[in-house]
């Protein structure tokens, strides 16, 4: 029993998967089980939202870029589930049904608690071996995440094996110095991944672009205009400004900020000293001053661990900043990309094989990089000490 990350982006209308990145990184696993009765287990989508869907159209997906038949199962742990996987032989493939479906698989639950649930009991009757590869959900306490690995024995897939192994050498063994590299929207979790890179020495400078700038720029005292404010108001950031004057109070050397800004101003793109960003312009974008000096920066790592894209990069006239780091990025010795945005950012301007590392999971990498254990990793060392 396999369980994927098979979450991908949907068309609404068609349904038809507009992005097969997270299949392709899942193959090896899936061609290392060709020998096995082989069942995977992935989810689409949470309920409520437009594109919480079956998985017909995944295992069809899955079906094309393996080369092997995968049987869809419309059923989860059912008769109809059960009869089909006692009736398989070595080298087929089954895919169940859309985990989600069951409501027990979107609760939050401890290991103990996920593992009396009717979808675990019922799952891991029906499993020899488990096999995680779902980093992606790697940070979710999800029945199917921390619950089966104490049903039934378990290992780590090869993406697994391959994310942990990437991302654990940025705190120990990577080139220096190192440099990490903050933006998007994603501000709570980039200031708890400021904080723990440089309380503890992993880190020998954090470079802050996008929303992340515009709060640690709040922070230094800086008007950035209402419109930023506002935004940052609406996300309910106000408290990471105050975290954020800390982490400049303590480590202010070490946090490079941007001094340039571009802002929307009558429909065209503006540059500003941070100093005199006009009051009701949007800050989408770093200056080109900043973009020059913040590449610069990248260029002299060793290591980069790039989260986040440094503006409104999906339109043109802004995605400078984004796209000059990136290209700065992609000539170091080792870098890591935290997925997301940043992964879209880099695949248009095709540099996938020019970084050392994309992760597969943004949420589940960015709570990696904060020093937390995930609860997949903690499972499957739980499994280990239980079954060997």
């Amino acid at each position: 029993m396999l369980r994927v990350d098979f979450n991908s982006p949907i068309d609404p209308s068609s349904h038809q998967i507009l992005d097969d990145k997270r299949f392709r990184e899942h193959l090896p696993t899936v061609q290392a089980l060709e020998d096995a009765k082989l069942v995977i287990l992935t989810h689409q989508s949470r309920p409520g939202k437009k594109d919480f869907t079956t998985l017909e159209a995944h295992a069809e997906k899955l079906e094309r870029l393996s080369g092997r038949p995968v049987d869809y199962v419309e059923d989860i742990f059912g008769s109809t589930a059960r009869e089909t996987i006692r009736g398989m032989k070595r080298g087929d493939v089954v895919m169940l049904e859309n985990l989600r479906f069951n409501a027990e698989e979107n609760l939050t639950l401890k290991p103990e608690d996920a593992q009396k649930t009717i979808l675990v009991r019922n799952l891991a009757a029906m499993a020899d071996l488990y096999v995680n590869d779902a980093f992606g959900t790697a940070h979710r306490s999800q029945p199917s995440i921390v619950g089966l690995p104490l049903a039934v024995r378990t290992v780590a897939g090869l993406l697994m094996e391959k994310e942990v192994a990437s991302l654990s050498r940025v705190f120990a063994g990577a080139p220096r110095p190192v440099t990490f590299v903050l933006g998007g929207t994603k501000m709570d979790d980039s200031v708890a991944v400021a904080q723990h890179v440089l309380s503890s020495g992993i880190a020998d400078r954090v470079v802050v672009t996008g929303v992340v700038a515009n709060v640690f720029l709040m922070a230094r005292g800086i008007d950035i205009g209402r419109p930023s404010a506002q935004l940052i108001e609406q996300l309910k950031y106000g408290d990471q400004v105050r975290i954020a004057a800390d982490l400049l109070r303590t480590f202010g050397d070490r946090i490079v900020m941007p001094e340039t800004v571009a802002v929307r101003e009558d429909g065209e793109r503006e540059e500003y000293p941070v100093e005199a960003i006009p009051s009701d312009a949007p800050v989408l974008d770093l200056g080109v001053d900043s973009v020059q000096a913040l590449a610069r920066a990248i260029k002299d790592s060793g290591t980069v661990v790039l989260n986040g894209p440094a503006g409104l990069f999906e339109e043109d006239t802004f995605a400078v900043g984004t796209f000059e780091i990136v290209r700065a990025a992609a000539g170091v010795e080792f870098s890591v990309v935290g997925g997301g945005h940043t992964a879209v950012a880099i695949e248009k301007l095709g540099l996938e094989d020019d970084f050392t590392h994309i992760s597969t999971g943004g949420g589940a990498c960015i709570e990696f990089l904060t020093g937390k254990k995930l609860p997949a990793i903690q499972a499957l060392e739980m499994s280990k000490a239980k079954f060997g």
